[in-house]
């Protein structure tokens, strides 16, 4: 089990307008979440257009997920999404987050979340799998921790001037500055190669 402090499987592939694919690691799980729809400048991000959606998303991000997700599970991702989106792209410009959304993340992260488990003893304490509103927890409580005076300088928005894709900068030596290497961090490569081969 995962525990809101510890990492979990990060990233997603995305579809450019051109229509080529290409991984982003958004470097936390809650961020991924938010790019399921609510960060997403391309309307063809959204993934969330019914609980299957959802089940099939969360399937892929909590081992345990019991796949059982409502109408009512749905509307309430999508509340906690836009709410984690719009701090996120706050923080990403050293903005301040807006207090109803702080709220919402709050509310979500008060309920009962994917417990800790360790791993090796021989009894299985409480339930076995995850059910989706554990799982919203789990996220929301992510995005207290990464949100946090501890830790939100490392929300940033990709260096690029013509993207604003955000992430968590999870490297150790916090200078991560490209969305993707492939992709913003490769045209900026390129771009400076030009330059220097022109100034010659």
């Amino acid at each position: 089990m995962q525990h809101p402090e510890t990492p979990a499987r990060t990233g997603q592939w995305f579809t450019s307008s051109t229509s080529r694919q290409w991984w982003f690691d958004s470097g936390a799980r809650t961020l991924d979440f938010a790019y399921t729809g609510a960060m997403g400048t391309n309307p063809e991000w959204e993934r969330l257009h019914s609980p299957g959606d959802l089940a099939a998303w969360l399937e892929g991000r909590f081992n345990e997920s019991d796949g059982a997700v409502s109408e009512r599970d749905l509307t309430d991702a999508r509340g906690l999404r836009e709410a984690i989106a719009s701090i996120a792209s706050a923080l990403s410009v050293n903005g301040s987050p807006d207090p109803q959304q702080v709220d919402v993340i709050n509310l979500f992260a008060a309920t009962a979340d994917v417990p800790p488990r360790l791993a090796g003893g021989g009894m299985k304490a409480g339930r076995t799998t995850v059910r989706t509103g554990q799982a919203l927890s789990t996220m929301a409580r992510e995005a207290v921790f990464l949100f946090g005076e501890a830790q939100h300088e490392r929300i940033r928005e990709c260096a690029a001037d013509d993207c604003a894709l955000v992430f968590y900068d999870e490297s150790r030596s916090n200078n991560r500055r490209w969305c993707s290497m492939q992709r913003c961090g490769n045209r900026a490569k390129v771009r400076s190669h030009r330059a220097r081969n022109a100034a010659r």
